[in-house]
């Protein structure tokens, strides 16, 4: 449920119904607008909602609105304008569209240092790379850990670029904190509750990708876990879903994100290396992102896909990956057009 208080709502009117919805079994998630003040009610269904519904009669109160969905902090209906996350300075949100690239994981110094520069030559605004990397055979590489956060710091400290990199479990959380500017909970971890209850406390933005068989109201329902825990710095990224097409890795879910953005308040932005698994498709889907309305996509890049210890086959080398941008140049300037 939503509160809306009226225009003219004092402090204390405010702290009352604030009081009420605790006494009632729920949390207040208070929103202070430029002209007014919304109050979200989240909690358990165990909370006593007729007595919530009762507070139309609060001073100060101008309407009380039912969620339909079951989200609420997510929701677009309770935080009509849209989130804006800042990544050391990258609003990811805002009017530009923001990119991440770099490879799906950090192999030595060498070939991310070469990376990072080539990359941010071409105008990218974020590095990604895997320090822990979870693969689905125990024999493939796992990534360099430690070392390989370290190498991130090191090229964000040539480069300006601030760094995104995932974080597998619980265990890695501090390490990765440590060294990254933001938090990416790959696919396979959209439903890891306890990682998600974490990163909640973490002050540090984070990037949840949706899981590849998740419905759009899990994959919000993922991220309901970290606003009510306390971070509302969430960036959600559509990467594919599985489907019966064994010709792609995975489907781009180009619907997914416009509905994800008709329904919450978050911004989205695309991987489509991951969603196709063919670098040959990657500059077409990135384009299809940006004229649906993504606010900023990340891509896989490499020095040289073919010795590339991970996902070589989706991973554009330098120079494609700045034609890439290049060619982006048209679709970004329709959808500014069109606002």
């Amino acid at each position: 449920m939503i509160v809306n208080m009226s225009a003219g709502a004092t402090k204390e009117q405010i702290e009352h119904v604030m009081d009420r919805i605790k006494e009632c079994g729920f949390l207040p998630h208070l929103i202070q607008g430029a002209e007014r003040t919304v109050i979200g009610v989240v909690g358990k269904n165990r909370g006593r909602r007729s007595e919530v519904e009762a507070l139309r009669v609060a001073p100060g109160v101008e309407d009380i609105i039912s969620i339909s969905q079951p989200f609420t902090l997510v929701s677009l209906q309770l935080q009509p304008q849209r989130t804006v996350v800042d990544v050391k300075g990258v609003k990811i949100g805002g009017p530009e569209l923001v990119v991440m690239a770099g490879p799906c994981s950090v192999e030595s110094r060498e070939q991310l240092m070469e990376t990072a520069r080539g990359v941010k030559a071409a105008g990218a605004h974020i590095l990604r790379g895997g320090a822990y990397k979870p693969r689905t055979s125990p024999y493939d590489f796992q990534g360099l850990g430690i070392e390989g956060l370290k190498i991130l710091a090191e090229a964000r400290e040539e480069t300006g670029l601030p760094i995104v990199t995932e974080v597998m479990g619980v265990e890695d959380l501090d390490a990765v904190v440590e060294y990254a500017d933001m938090m990416q909970v790959g696919a396979r971890n959209m439903q890891n509750y306890p990682l998600l209850r974490r990163l909640a406390t973490v002050p540090r933005p984070v990037l949840l990708k949706r899981g590849p068989s998740a419905t759009i109201k899990e994959w919000l329902l993922a991220a309901e876990y970290l606003l009510s825990g306390g971070n509302p710095n969430v960036v959600l990224c559509e990467r594919g879903i599985k489907t019966f097409d064994a010709e792609l890795r995975n489907t781009l879910d180009l619907a997914g994100v416009a509905l994800a953005k008709e329904l919450c308040h978050l911004p989205i932005v695309v991987d489509p290396s991951h969603a196709t698994g063919r670098r040959s498709l990657v500059p077409a889907a990135a384009r299809a992102a940006v004229a649906i309305g993504a606010d900023g996509l990340i891509i896989e890049v490499h020095p040289c896909p073919e010795r590339a210890l991970s996902d070589g086959p989706q991973s554009l080398d330098l120079p494609g990956f700045a034609a890439m941008m290049k060619g982006l140049k048209p679709a970004i300037a329709m959808v500014a057009a069109g606002r």
